[in-house]
């Protein structure tokens, strides 16, 4: 079991590690390295543990406008982007209308309200939120993609790093459902002050290196083939490299 390497966080303890304004860093790899690495690092995380389960499981709703502002500004790379996204922690019940805001310093800053995930239209709460936030229109909002995946989340037991690693990943829209299993996705989210952590150094011995991944915008890339996705095209063949050796492909068609 997973949970057997690390000692154990409860949910009250995160508050000492939100990191709403950080550096983030992601890496991806086929899941059949992930115990390697979980062992190797056993002694310097924290795993979070919500009701005796320290996997958990999540769905997201991501919203774009009807010209897609907010995909066409990460296929362009431009830096001052936003992304607006519902999120349901499933495990919990408790949802949130989130708002990403990455900056021209590659820093991520990340703003939200408790929502219903259930709830597609805005309330006027939430359209006060999002216009207070966002530079353009965005009365023209509307879901765009959908995802599940499911979580371990680990807290270094300095409390200055957090990290996720999400599996079971699957996107779907307008009926189309495109699966990820095989792929695991970390993120590293920490103030950007600090020097190499544990994980970043296992990664490093792994030879995996460190290397973009938006969920939004492979699974846009994905489920939508009218999208101009030309910048994404060669992520896709990346992913596919690693999925090749449990025969699990993904189609741009």
């Amino acid at each position: 079991m997973i949970a057997d390497y690390f000692d154990s966080i409860e949910l009250s303890d995160m508050d000492q590690v939100k990191l709403m304004h950080r550096t983030d860093r992601k890496y991806w790899f086929h899941i059949d390295r992930l115990r390697e690495l979980l062992a190797s690092i056993k002694e310097s995380y924290y795993i979070l543990n919500i009701d005796g389960k320290t996997v958990q499981t999540y769905a997201s709703t991501y919203y774009d406008t009807d010209n897609n502002i907010m995909f066409s500004q990460h296929h362009n790379g431009k830096l001052n982007r936003y992304k607006i996204r519902r999120r349901s922690y499933l495990n919990s019940g408790i949802s949130f209308l989130e708002i990403k805001i990455k900056s021209n310093k590659g820093k991520t800053r990340k703003r939200r309200i408790q929502t219903d995930f259930e709830q597609n239209e805005f309330t006027p709460y939430e359209l006060e939120f999002i216009g207070n936030i966002i530079p353009f229109e965005y009365t023209d909002l509307h879901p765009a993609l959908y995802n599940e995946f499911s979580r371990i989340t680990l807290v270094n037991k300095n409390f200055r790093e957090r990290c996720t690693i999400d599996l079971e990943l699957k996107f779907h829209m307008d009926g189309k459902i495109v699966p990820v299993s095989n792929m695991v996705i970390v993120e590293i989210k920490s103030s950007g002050r600090e020097p190499a952590s544990p994980l970043v150094i296992a990664l490093r011995d792994l030879r995996i290196q460190s290397k973009g991944f938006s969920k939004y915008c492979v699974g846009r890339t994905l489920t939508d083939p009218d999208l101009k996705r030309n910048r994404f095209k060669g992520k896709i063949r990346s992913i596919n490299k690693v999925l090749q050796k449990t025969e699990e492909f993904i189609s741009l068609n």
